[in-house]
């Protein structure tokens, strides 16, 4: 294991040496779109195997969904591929530039990271995804995907390697480790810090939680999804009962899906009824605070201080009345886990507040909070979403894939 994984490190690292212009980028990247479509047969055979192994493992349904394949999906993979081919290159552009008195002309320039590692589980269309965006920010990626879709991963990950190889560039920018060993993982995190410049995980939060805890490797990523939806006290409720059931309930198990209700005091008797129906009528359950048992006439759990700090990834949903604005950021700082969080206002400046004063990666003002994705955001797509206080925050696409370097000139300057 130790002379394969070292292996995998070298040649990722020899790959992210190489310097590829945009033009064979985009080719590449077109090629795999097409490979996908042509063998989109032998995609599908690959999945079902890996679904009728997930199915005797016992996986849940939602884990189930995520990681089938079908024709949809597969369209849907590709359309994600073609819109990064679309975007700008992000390498070797020149962020700022700046002459100094002492005669230095300064540039900020765009540069790869270098070598990626990503750790995920489920979802197959991270694989490509991943190395899409990867590749077009000049990368090179070491991908480690869950055990339970091994075949999809490594057809989808040849398939790029194919498209490189075709184009006479280095087939290493793309790496996929064919194993279902757990210990490949604790290697990566513990034993590659040579090698790999970042590790990215996207997964459940105990994969999270691991990666965090054991990386020897500095780490872009969040470990829960623990999103509010504020209704303020200005809010009009048609809009806010549109999207209270779309952040909840569109898909439960993201981790932009809102998982509490926060509902200003002064509206809950007129708001909480038509809001939590509709949650209630297609089978969310509800855990509610004291005042709002009062109001709700259907039927409602009584909310524990855990619920609060809950990120239920089912149809259950926690609400909780506030007195205001202010009760509301300080609620969201204190429990939420700086994903997405939403007021739903007329008010614009209660809004602006509220943007300016939550702590999230992303704060949003009468928007599902499911809309917390790279794709939806002009990415293309995401490597992930970054929680972190330091940069990247929030999806991460092409542009958050790069660092910077400054490139001085001079006439022959010295420093007195």
């Amino acid at each position: 294991m130790s002379l394969y994984m070292h292996l995998i490190g070298q040649k990722a690292k020899k790959a992210s040496l190489e310097k590829i212009n945009t033009k064979v980028k985009n080719k590449i990247l077109r090629r795999y779109a097409s490979l996908l479509d042509k063998e989109r047969n032998s995609i599908i055979k690959a999945n079902v195997k890996d679904v009728k192994f997930s199915l005797k493992k016992g996986l849940q349904k939602n884990l189930i969904n995520r990681l089938t394949i079908d024709h949809k999906k597969l369209n849907n993979i590709k359309n994600s591929i073609n819109k990064i081919t679309k975007l700008r290159d992000p390498v070797d552009n020149t962020l700022e530039k700046w002459s100094r008195p002492n005669g230095l002309k300064i540039k900020r320039v765009s540069i790869p990271i270098g070598v990626i590692g990503v750790i995920y589980e489920s979802r197959p269309n991270v694989t490509s995804d991943v190395a899409s965006l990867c590749f077009k920010s000049g990368n090179a990626v070491i991908l480690k995907g869950g055990s339970e879709v091994i075949n999809t991963n490594k057809i989808l990950a040849k398939l790029f390697r194919k498209a490189l190889k075709e184009n006479n560039v280095n087939e290493n920018f793309i790496q996929f480790i064919d194993s279902k060993d757990k210990k490949m993982v604790d290697f990566m995190l513990s034993k590659m810090k040579d090698y790999i410049d970042v590790i990215i995980p996207r997964g459940g939060k105990n994969l999270v939680k691991k990666v965090q805890e054991f990386s020897a490797v500095p780490i872009i990523g969040h470990l829960e999804g623990l999103c509010h939806t504020f209704v303020d006290k200005d809010a009009k409720l048609n809009m806010a009962i549109d999207i209270i059931y779309n952040a909840k309930l569109r898909n439960t198990s993201i981790c932009g899906a809102t998982e509490t209700i926060l509902l200003h005091e002064k509206i809950v008797k007129k708001f909480c009824n038509p809001i939590l129906k509709k949650l209630e009528e297609n089978n969310c359950k509800i855990y509610g605070d004291r005042f709002l048992n009062r109001y709700y006439k259907g039927k409602i759990f009584t909310a524990r201080e855990k619920d609060w700090s809950t990120e239920y990834l089912t149809a259950t949903v926690s609400v909780k009345t506030v007195k205001n604005c202010e009760e509301a950021i300080y609620h969201i700082n204190k429990y939420g886990t700086m994903h997405t969080d939403c007021i739903i206002t007329k008010n614009k400046n209660t809004a602006n507040k509220f943007l300016k004063n939550v702590k999230s990666s992303i704060a949003m003002h009468n928007t599902s909070t499911q809309f917390a994705d790279g794709g939806e955001f002009g990415f293309g797509g995401e490597v992930g979403i970054s929680t972190n206080t330091l940069p990247p925050r929030g999806p991460v696409g092409l542009e958050q894939l790069i660092s910077y370097k400054y490139e001085i000139v001079s006439n022959g300057q010295t420093r007195k």
